[in-house]
């Protein structure tokens, strides 16, 4: 056999071979072992402000200032809510002393009046029931005319009324307040502890605490200055916990579940952070123009967050951070 036919024999057995290896994935490329993603440090920030308006007196931190939960931030002059609380408080006094009158209802000399009065009365009936009846045989006799007998009358008429007047205030004396009165009484009584709550609440408002910890960013004012409720005195960025709001795109969608762990780097440092999955977007996004990624920015992508377990002061919010993912290897 010629050598030029040897050689083409070896050659065509080499790349069948080759054919063969090719076919059962011998030279396909070795697959991922890591999966890396892009994102950023959450920007999380709070804007502070007085639940009621007023005058600052006070502002003892600035900008840059690490304050912790219920650390004193600003306190308004409390001069003006001081006197609505006292305010308050004389008119809770004075509807509970209306409330207790009209629960205890009449003193007992009052009640005691009333049936003086009474029998006064009935005195008035019986010394005008007897001048009737004198009067009423006297005219029979032609000794007094019919004027002089409807005049006694009359007096007999009106001391009887005037005793029933008397009686039916002597009932009412003992009978006390009226229920109507009485859930007047305790109405009044309760829009005045409320009046007098709201005017603690606004007092109490007048100091703004920190809620979280965190780092100043802003303070907008300064003392002195006349604020309206509800206006941002101070912004605080949120220091604790450090997230992470990262994308993956479709295609590895599978590969990353909440409670995965996962490593985390920056173009800053060389350490290394760790963290967890802690919620994956159940919807897609377009790329943000924030995150470099090597894909298309048109490409769909849905939204993580991820927990950082050992942050320290390295991390800014804001900062691109590289996030890998353990996967295992098919």
């Amino acid at each position: 056999m010629k050598k030029p036919v040897i050689v083409a024999i070896v050659v065509l057995a080499l790349a069948a071979g080759a054919g063969v290896a090719w076919k059962n994935g011998l030279f396909a490329p070795e697959p991922q072992s890591e999966l890396t993603l892009y994102g950023n440090v959450d920007i999380r920030t709070v804007d502070l402000g007085f639940r009621v308006g007023g005058r600052i007196a006070s502002m003892p931190v600035d900008e840059g200032a690490h304050v912790t939960p219920g650390e004193v931030l600003a306190q308004l002059d409390p001069v003006p809510l001081q006197q609505a609380l006292d305010a308050a408080n004389a008119e809770v006094a004075a509807a509970t002393a209306a409330h207790d009158k009209a629960l205890a209802g009449n003193r007992p000399q009052e009640v005691d009046m009333a049936r003086a009065l009474v029998t006064q009365h009935e005195a008035s009936v019986k010394r005008a029931e007897l001048s009737y009846t004198r009067a009423s045989r006297l005219v029979a006799s032609k000794t007094i005319s019919q004027s002089d007998l409807d005049t006694a009358e009359a007096d007999f008429n009106e001391a009887k009324a005037a005793l029933a007047s008397a009686r039916q205030a002597l009932s009412l004396s003992e009978a006390g307040s009226r229920a109507e009165d009485i859930a007047a009484a305790a109405a009044d009584l309760a829009a005045a502890l409320a009046k007098q709550d709201q005017a603690k609440t606004a007092l109490d408002d007048a100091t703004l605490t920190a809620v979280q910890e965190g780092t100043v960013l802003t303070r907008a004012h300064e003392p002195g200055a006349i604020v309206a409720a509800g206006a941002t005195v101070f912004t605080i960025a949120i220091d604790r916990p450090v997230r992470v709001r990262a994308y993956v795109s479709e295609p590895d969608l599978g590969k990353v579940v909440p409670g995965a762990t996962v490593r985390l780097t920056t173009d800053s440092s060389d350490k290394t952070y760790h963290g967890t999955i802690g919620f994956v977007s159940p919807t897609a996004e377009f790329t943000p123009k924030s995150v470099q990624t090597p894909s298309l920015r048109t490409d769909l992508v849905f939204r993580l967050r991820i927990n950082v377990l050992d942050a320290d002061d390295a991390l800014r919010q804001g900062q691109p951070v590289t996030v890998m993912l353990d996967r295992p290897t098919p």
